[in-house]
């Protein structure tokens, strides 16, 4: 159990505070940073941390149409007259004062019924490789046309019914022509998309863990230092990596236990390949702490259920990929004694062991971060 507090810890120096209720003026600029921690007593390898990039709030040089665009993107992403019983807006499942989440397992759509997938913070959606957790979207502006017409979540009949609505509204008009200046008809689905993208993409809160990436050694705490090594030496930065610690890569829930819940398929239902069965993107550790639940399907109720239960899917996946190379170019062993030191029970509880052999092998890669604007 201290081994998964200590999981957990460093998932605190990614979060930071969101503002108090959405503000205009707020978006793209630093989110308020905490008080400066003790000093850093642990001492962590830099090779690990050159797997990570910080973030940074955009720097406000945008032109004249980039903050009309911006701005006709907020005022869509919080209205409810984009769903067809004007009850819901983005802003309802993907709450800004709330970590961008609605801390549900499943979200609650149109005529209160839950949608199969939890959904995922928008705070640095825009940095991930692919949107959805299927990554049937590629961006954001895709992304976000889907839940409106989509009969379970907003549900508007399609695209030229929130068209229609909009041009109902002359503020809305006005807006649009002054987001797309150069286009013949700027009030159309595609740029209700690229508006509520362009907002979006504003949505990023850089953390302590930036600054100790920007070489502040006092940024984190020693409890949060000792954490993020573990973090690296039980493998978690295999997969959760780059800029936004995760959201760059598909990986299969269940690889060794298969997963409880079954029913969701993952990228499969969007490829019909038998390889992505139970594949779902990666997500991002970005203020990981403060949006529970987790996993796609919202079956993790607390960041330590979520980190135990994947700390030792990662070190049963690395002890059998281990018994597999020492098999295929022998290892000289009695079949018993391979089998006691290759465990997967035994190496669950003594990550710190694995630690040496990850790192020789390679298979250690760090990975705690942000998003691209």
């Amino acid at each position: 159990m201290n081994k998964l507090l200590a999981l957990s810890m460093v998932s605190f120096a990614c979060t930071a505070s969101p503002p108090a209720e959405p503000d205009p003026a707020a978006i793209g600029q630093i989110m308020p940073a905490s008080a400066p921690p003790p000093a850093r007593t642990e001492v962590v390898n830099p090779r690990l941390l050159r797997r990570f990039k910080s973030v940074h709030a955009p720097d406000g040089r945008q032109s004249p149409e980039e903050v009309a665009r911006v701005a006709l993107g907020r005022m869509l992403f919080f209205d409810k007259r984009l769903s067809r019983d004007l009850d819901l807006s983005c802003n309802s499942c993907h709450q800004l004062d709330r970590y961008g989440v609605d801390h549900q397992p499943t979200s609650i759509g149109a005529k209160g019924q839950h949608g199969r997938r939890n959904s995922p913070t928008v705070f640095h959606a825009a940095g991930a490789f692919t949107s959805f957790w299927d990554g049937r979207s590629p961006d954001v502006e895709d992304q976000s046309k889907v839940p409106i017409v989509d009969p379970a979540e907003m549900a508007m009949a399609d695209g030229a019914a929130v068209t229609a609505t909009l041009l109902a509204v002359p503020g809305y008009v006005a807006a649009f022509h002054a987001a797309f200046p150069d286009a013949t008809t700027p009030v159309t689905y595609d740029n209700v998309g690229r508006a509520i993208g362009a907002f979006e993409r504003g949505l990023v809160t850089p953390s302590r863990w930036d600054r100790f990436l920007d070489g502040d050694a006092t940024a984190l705490t020693p409890d949060e230092v000792a954490g993020f090594k573990l973090f690296a030496d039980v493998g978690c930065i295999s997969c959760h990596t780059g800029e936004l610690v995760g959201g760059s890569m598909f990986q299969r829930a269940g690889f060794v236990k298969p997963w409880p819940n079954q029913a969701d398929l993952g990228r499969y239902e969007i490829t019909k390949v038998d390889a992505d069965k139970m594949m779902f993107k990666v997500p991002t550790l970005r203020n990981i702490a403060m949006t529970a639940p987790y996993f796609h399907d919202g079956s993790g109720a607390t960041l330590v259920d979520a980190s135990g239960r994947w700390a030792c899917t990662r070190s049963m996946r690395r002890s059998a990929s281990t018994r597999s190379r020492r098999s295929s170019r022998g290892s000289g062993r009695s079949p018993a004694r391979s089998r006691r030191r290759t465990s997967p029970r035994r190496r669950c509880r003594s990550p710190r062991r694995r630690a040496t052999s990850s790192r020789a092998q390679g298979l250690v890669s760090p990975t705690l971060t942000t998003a691209r604007s």
